[in-house]
């Protein structure tokens, strides 16, 4: 409940910014004019970023034909979540890891890398699909375009405003080192919100799939393996489309130092912590 107020009070941040930073360009009218931008930018990933991610990542779809194990497997997870069956993929990449897409859970999809497959244990699986079921059953592939698509205006915005200047309330031409600032801290700001989201979003979506799976050690040990392998494998099409990052169950560029501030998702030991508190006499996973 926690993380869903807390998603909550970052989306409604990350709108106020994006219409205050309209509203400095051209005021009243330039607000509006963020918002429409806004809306139809929301619009148009809404309904075809999971067919982009998909083709990026060269993923292909599979079958109880071609990958019986494994789509028996999400097929039972997605019964004890209550969901429709999603569209099952596989990614030819050695770097373990996984993620969900889709506008809606009627028409979700979930993936996996083989090198994800090689790490870990049927056991160990489970858990890692059921965190990216409780994402589509928390929509939150929805809210994760939403946020990148704002803090993208917001950025585009901001450009506009340094270069282009902006109003005041009254219609007059606004401070230009003011434009200037904007341009700098707005993205920085919005970049900062949005990877708050994500990392709300990771920690409920363990919650969940702890929940569906009945199995929270299992998913805290498949993220230490996980993290523990990543650390010298690339995945090559994060690296080639670093916006995808926020997807997956574990991030797969570096972001040790600063750039943890700006990291998709929680450090992996407290994620590892927060399930084991879960499981019964919150033993360490083995």
């Amino acid at each position: 409940m926690f993380n869903m107020m807390k998603t909550a009070i970052l989306m409604a941040a990350i709108t106020a910014l994006f219409m205050a930073i309209g509203g400095l360009i051209g005021g009243r009218s330039g607000m509006m004019l963020a918002l429409v931008v806004a809306l139809g930018m929301n619009f148009f990933s809404y309904w075809f970023s999971d067919k982009m991610v998909l083709k990026m990542y060269n993923a292909r779809e599979v079958d109880a034909t071609t990958a019986p194990r494994f789509y028996a497997m999400v097929q039972e997870l997605a019964t004890k979540a209550n969901l429709p069956m999603p569209r099952v993929y596989l990614i030819n990449e050695n770097a373990p890891n996984a993620f969900a897409t889709g506008r809606n859970p009627e028409n979700a999809a979930v993936a996996a890398t083989t090198g994800i497959m090689q790490v870990l244990s049927e056991r160990e699986l489970r858990g890692v699909m059921a965190h990216e079921l409780a994402h589509v059953k928390h929509r939150d592939i929805l809210i994760s375009t939403i946020s990148a698509t704002m803090a993208g205006a917001i950025s585009m915005l901001a450009n506009f405003a340094m270069f282009f200047g902006g109003r005041d309330s009254e219609g007059r031409p606004a401070n230009p080192i003011a434009g200037i600032a904007v341009a700098i801290l707005a993205p920085l700001a919005a970049s900062l919100i949005q990877m708050a989201i994500s990392r709300a979003r990771e920690f409920e979506a363990d919650r969940g799939g702890a929940e569906i799976s009945g199995d929270p050690q299992a998913l805290a040990s498949a993220l230490e393996k996980i993290h523990r392998y990543a650390q010298g494998i690339p995945l090559e099409a994060a690296e080639r489309h670093p916006e995808t990052a926020q997807m997956m169950i574990m991030n797969p560029l570096s972001a040790g130092g600063l750039r943890g501030l700006f990291s998709t998702h929680p450090a992996t030991e407290e994620r590892v912590a927060r399930l084991m508190a879960m499981a019964p006499g919150g033993a360490r996973p083995g």
